[in-house]
């Protein structure tokens, strides 16, 4: 376990992610600006080009809909390491793989807590949780700003839950998203969209999300001061459906956020989101924080 947190903070000092909300798809303008306005994730990179990404999510909870009033606090990070590589020509295919590492605790511990891996069966538990082979295309040559992210994801964890403490699912998802922006006249303004789906499966014992499909569409609209800060609001929803587990699930979340390239190839950003509504889900908050490095 210590080698695998080894790896992942020594892959995070050489790289990468965070999402990119803003681009210009007008080819001919690229060679002047920042990666921050070409590649949101409609936009795929060229054959050769390496695209690297780590992000960091923290949730944290002290209400939800299961209870009225204060709970004690439960708070989950996920760490998500991206890689992708362009193949073929014209920017229309990128393959790679994703990897998830998962560290969380409950019992009224401080949320910062996750950062301490202390392996305390009772309270906390952390380790790498699924890995994903992946591919990105563009479906059609006409639209380049829109594209499809097809990732299977293998769990790796042996129980979903032990001694109370949730780790991650234990079940396969085939997740799919899809992605469109569109910068408006003046390359200061920019929408962008993006559907997620999973398909998740297994024995319906095993996890409380197998045999479910949830949908989260979500819209970001991106503001550029300059070609290299962009600040955002961003608003979700997510909508699992019951396909045999018994189980339905809902939440609305909202939130706002900044990025900034900080050299040639790499970039940082930040988010805040805050769970609003939802059924059968917390009422938490998340803080993300991730780098992209584009070459």
């Amino acid at each position: 376990m210590k080698s695998i947190q080894r790896n992942l903070v020594l892959s995070a000092l050489l790289l990468t992610t965070g999402i990119a909300f803003s681009q210009n798809d007008k080819d001919q303008d690229e060679s002047a600006q920042s990666n921050i306005q070409q590649y949101t994730p409609s936009k795929l990179i060229g054959k050769g080009q390496i695209d690297l990404k780590w992000f960091n999510n923290l949730y944290t909870q002290t209400e939800s809909t299961f209870t009225d009033g204060k709970e004690p606090r439960q708070t989950f990070f996920t760490s998500t390491l991206e890689a992708y590589t362009g193949v073929g020509q014209n920017k229309r295919w990128n393959v790679g793989a994703i990897f998830e590492f998962r560290s969380n605790v409950i019992g009224d511990r401080s949320a910062l807590d996750v950062f301490s891996f202390d392996g305390d069966r009772d309270t906390a538990r952390s380790g790498l949780t699924s890995i994903a082979p992946s591919v990105k295309f563009v479906p059609f040559r006409s639209i380049s700003n829109f594209s499809i992210q097809s990732s299977f994801f293998i769990p790796l964890v042996d129980n979903e839950t032990e001694n109370g403490v949730f780790l991650d699912q234990k079940g396969y998802v085939w997740q799919n998203r899809f992605f469109y922006d569109y910068t408006f006249p003046g390359n200061k303004w920019q929408l962008f969209s993006e559907l997620n789906s999973e398909l998740s499966f297994g024995d319906k014992e095993e996890s409380f999300a197998n045999n479910s499909l949830n949908l989260t569409p979500g819209v970001f609209l991106s503001y550029f001061p300059s070609s290299k800060f962009t600040v955002l609001a961003l608003a979700q929803h997510s909508q699992r459906i019951d396909l045999g587990n018994d189980f339905s699930q809902d939440f609305t979340a909202l939130g706002g956020g900044a990025k900034y390239q900080l050299t040639q190839a790499l970039n940082l950003e930040a988010l805040y989101t805050n769970f609003v509504r939802g059924s059968n889900t917390g009422l938490g908050q998340t803080f993300n924080l991730g780098l992209r490095a584009i070459f």
